[in-house]
This record gives C-alpha cells, sequence and structure tokens, in this order.
C-alpha cells in the first residue's frame, strides 16, 4: 500500500485529504507543523508528502528543503493560498514535484496525486539495484536521482498513458532510446510491439521501405510484398530515432501518417490505417535544419506538442557515482570480475571529466576499466585517464606517448637492429601480434575483454586473429570459457 503525508496547520484540510486518500486505498500519515513532519517523514517513509506553504514556524518550503536535503527523491505537492510567480518559481526551485492552489477541486487533487505516485512507482523499479537485476531494457540506462532526472521521470510519467507523439531531443549517448521504451512500458500499449529505427543507420533509398512497406514489383529487386515498421507496430508504439536525417521526401510521409493516421506501401495504392504511437528523437538542431530547408516546418510543430529534453551527462554529475555502481553491477558478471566498489580518488577523476559521450561513454569506461582492474576495488590507474580532466585529452595524449617511448627506449634500437638483419620482415605486424597475444594472456583467452583492453572492436580483434593464425586454444570465443 502506497503511503502519503498530509502537512497543513488546518485540520480540516488535513481530515478532508485524509478522507479522500483513504478512499483510494492508500495509507495516511497527518502532520501539523514542520517538525512533525520531518519526524513523521524519518520514520514512515512515505511515496508523496502533500505539504502547505503557509504554516506557523517553519514554513513548507523549509520543510521543502530539508526533505530534499534527508532524500533528493522524495516527492512533494505544495499548496498554498497565496500563487504568485514567486512562490511557484521557489516550489520548483527546491524541488517541488508541482503546487497547487486553494481552493482546488477534488478530481484535480487527485489527479496530481495519481501523477506523482506514477512517478514514484516508476522510480522505484529504475533506481532500486535489486529492481535492476529484474528489470527489462525500459530501465537499464535510466539511472539517476538528480533533479534533472527527477524532471524526466516525472515527465514520462505524465506522458505515457497519453497518446500523444513525444520528441526526444539531447546529445549523443544520453539515453533518449530508454526514454522511450520507459514511455512505451508505462502506457495502455505496453503489450503491443516496441519496434526501433535509426534512420541515419538505413541508406534514403530504403528507408521508406522500411518504414511504410513495399508491393512486389513496385521497384528494381522488390521480388516479393514486404510489411513495413509501421505495419508490423499495429497497437503498438514506434520509436523513430534520429529523424533529423531523413529525408525531406520521407518526413512528408511520416507527416501524413501522424495527421491521417493511413499510409500505403511503396507501390501500392491500399490505404492502411494506422494505430501507433510514434516516438521521435534527435541529437540535432531541428530549428536550424528548417532554417537550413532540411527538415519540413509543418512536421517539426507536429512532434514537438511534447518536448523532453535530456540532460547531458556534464550537467547531472551528481548522478555519476550511482551510475558507476549500477554499471558495475551489472557488467562484472559478465566480465568475470570480483569488482565491488570504486576508491573515492577514481570516482573524483570521473566527476571532473566532461563526458562529452554521456551516459554511453561512462558505461564504456568502466566496462574497460572492470577488464583492467586487478583487486576488488576500481583505482583511478584502472580508468587509464590522465591529467584533471579524468580522460585523455589532446594534452595527455601527449603524455601517454612519452610514456610509452621511455618505456620503449631501451628496446628500439634493437628492433631496428633486428629489422634491417631480417628484409622484408613487417616490424609492425609483428609487434600487433605479441601486443594481442599477451591482450588474450592477460584476458585468459576472453576476445570481448581482450578488444576492450587493446580499444577496438570486438570484430577488428577477431579478424586480427585470424590474419595472423592465433591458436584458438590462446583465443577463446566468447561462450566457449
Amino acid at each position: 500500500m502506497e503511503r502519503i503525508l498530509i502537512v497543513d496547520d488546518d485540520q480540516s484540510m488535513r481530515y478532508s485529504l485524509n478522507r479522500m486518500l483513504e478512499g483510494q486505498g492508500l495509507e495516511v500519515f497527518l502532520a501539523k507543523n514542520g517538525p512533525e513532519a520531518l519526524d513523521r517523514f524519518g520514520r514512515d517513509r512515505p511515496d508523496l508528502v502533500i505539504m502547505d506553504i503557509r504554516m506557523p514556524g517553519q514554513s513548507g518550503l523549509e520543510v521543502l528543503k530539508e526533505i530534499k536535503e534527508k532524500d533528493p527523491k522524495a516527492l512533494v505537492i505544495l499548496m498554498t493560498a497565496f500563487g504568485t510567480t514567486e512562490t511557484a518559481i521557489e516550489a520548483m526551485k527546491y524541488g517541488a514535484f508541482d503546487y497547487i492552489l486553494k481552493p482546488f477541486d477534488i478530481p484535480q487533487m487527485r489527479g496530481l496525486v495519481e501523477r506523482a505516485l506514477e512517478v514514484s512507482r516508476m522510480m522505484k523499479k529504475i533506481v532500486s539495484l535489486p529492481d535492476r537485476e529484474k528489470a527489462g531494457p525500459a530501465e537499464e540506462a535510466l539511472v539517476g536521482s538528480s533533479a534533472a532526472m527527477q524532471q524526466i521521470y516525472k515527465m514520462i510519467g505524465q506522458v505515457a498513458p497519453t497518446e500523444v507523439t513525444v520528441l526526444l531531443r539531447g546529445e549523443s549517448g544520453t539515453g533518449k532510446e530508454m526514454v522511450a521504451r520507459a514511455i512505451y512500458h508505462h502506457s495502455r500499449r505496453a503489450d503491443k510491439p516496441f519496434l526501433p529505427v535509426n534512420c541515419a543507420a538505413i541508406p534514403e533509398t530504403l528507408l521508406e521501405s522500411e518504414l511504410f512497406g513495399h508491393e512486389k514489383g513496385s521497384f528494381t529487386g522488390a521480388l516479393t510484398r514486404r510489411i513495413g515498421k509501421f505495419e508490423q507496430c499495429q497497437g503498438g508504439t514506434l520509436f523513430l530515432d534520429e529523424i533529423g536525417d531523413m529525408t525531406p521526401a520521407t518526413q512528408a510521409k511520416i507527416l501524413r501518417v501522424l495527421q491521417d493516421r493511413q499510409f500505403e506501401r511503396l507501390g501500392g495504392s491500399e490505404r492502411i490505417t494506422a494505430d501507433v504511437r510514434v516516438i521521435v528523437a534527435t541529437n540535432k538542431d531541428l530549428e536550424k535544419a528548417i532554417r537550413d530547408g532540411s527538415f519540413r516546418q509543418d512536421l517539426y510543430y507536429r512532434l514537438k506538442v511534447v518536448t523532453l529534453q535530456l540532460p547531458a551527462l556534464r550537467d547531472r554529475k551528481e548522478d555519476i557515482p550511482e551510475l558507476v555502481r549500477y554499471f558495475l553491477q551489472r557488467f562484472r558478471a559478465d566480465i568475470n570480475r570480483e569488482v565491488a566498489d570504486i576508491s573515492p580518488r577514481a570516482l573524483e577523476k570521473l566527476m571532473r571529466y566532461p563526458w562529452p559521450g554521456n551516459v554511453r561513454e561512462l558505461e564504456n569506461t568502466v566496462k574497460r576499466a572492470l577488464v583492467i582492474a586487478k583487486g576488488h576495488t576500481l583505482l583511478a590507474e584502472d580508468f587509464l585517464l590522465e591529467g584533471t580532466e579524468g580522460k585523455i585529452g589532446p594534452a595527455e595524449h601527449l603524455e601517454l606517448e612519452e610514456r610509452l617511448r621511455r618505456l620503449m627506449e631501451p628496446v628500439f634500437k634493437e628492433l631496428l637492429d633486428l629489422s634491417r638483419r631480417s628484409p622484408g620482415a613487417d616490424l609492425m605486424s609483428e609487434l600487433e601480434k605479441i601486443l594481442i597475444r599477451r591482450a588474450l594472456q592477460e584476458t585468459r583467452g576472453n576476445q570481448v575483454q581482450a578488444a576492450i583492453l587493446l580499444g577496438i572492436s570486438r570484430n577488428t580483434l577477431r579478424s586480427k586473429i585470424e590474419r595472423y593464425r592465433i591458436r584458438k586454444d590462446v583465443a577463446i570465443v566468447e561462450g566457449e570459457e
């Protein structure tokens, strides 16, 4: 049973809200002032606090501030009979979920409480580590307790039950597909398909067929009828990633589907109804694209009804410790490392870095560190990062190059002499072969770990293993360990 704490010095208001909420099957606690509210919050840990702003002694804003210091994830709805712009700004600045003006209608308060509790349920799924182990892909990358992420959770809770098209904006690696999946999983379409399409990864000549399908003979090579994503996704949710890379011609067809809820297969005349919710995402400046003529203004206005701007990781660095520990728990079994924590110095290094690749870059950095780590705690040196910025930049690359040069200096002359004595020898290939063998030995033959260690893809490593004919007993294929 979900728990609500009501804080108001007005006894009639407390009892009125108590009756309403208990009638909804909720467990309710009452407090008449700030100190009582803080005491009950500490003891009862409610899922939601509903509190008046103007109270004797501590104001609701002061109590809100203390509650947020105790638990940054706490959800608080503030009530006030004196609604001013300043009050609203202060309430949101201190982290209120929302505020409502007195007197209010009961249905209005019920709706606000339900939205807040939906966010609370979602945060429990996303943030709780035990739940994460059982969670599906919807919550995999939605981690964090910062004010920026709480706002995203709140928006997901508000838009998920609706049918509106949602535009997700944010830099690469901020988790746009994960947010799209979260909206889908909390929607009425959660038992129907969710199909992601990366518009930038499909050639423009094939994208129209991929989305809408085609009839046999509609173009050269169309030997059979093809069912497109819109048709495959009937009743479900279609996620169009990187929509800013779509050609104007395909944009026009997307606009028609959103307006008329109908489309035709390429080369066909049958009008097909599209019972599909569309979520789109981009990391591009669509306003600039409109000015440049590469994006349709009418489609932009159709898409931007609800827009979620995902924060860059550099704007929510307080989430980094939580993200790191989440990635540790998620990857250590796969990489076969008994690493349970990260040292303060290593964490400080990560906090200094601006993370241009956002959460995806942090994920890969932690994964690489797990491969390198020797003990049960990730150390600063496990991240192979140099300098105060935390990651190897141009200046730090020079420093790393100098360190490698000093390490190699004693053997340079001997290597070059060896090469001169062996005309036709491929010194670079021989050195690369030795480095790959050593990385495979270090990782006990695991190609995935060795590729991370060497900073190359697994496919690149595999091709080099074949090229250099490295024995299979040295390079264990994943799944054969």
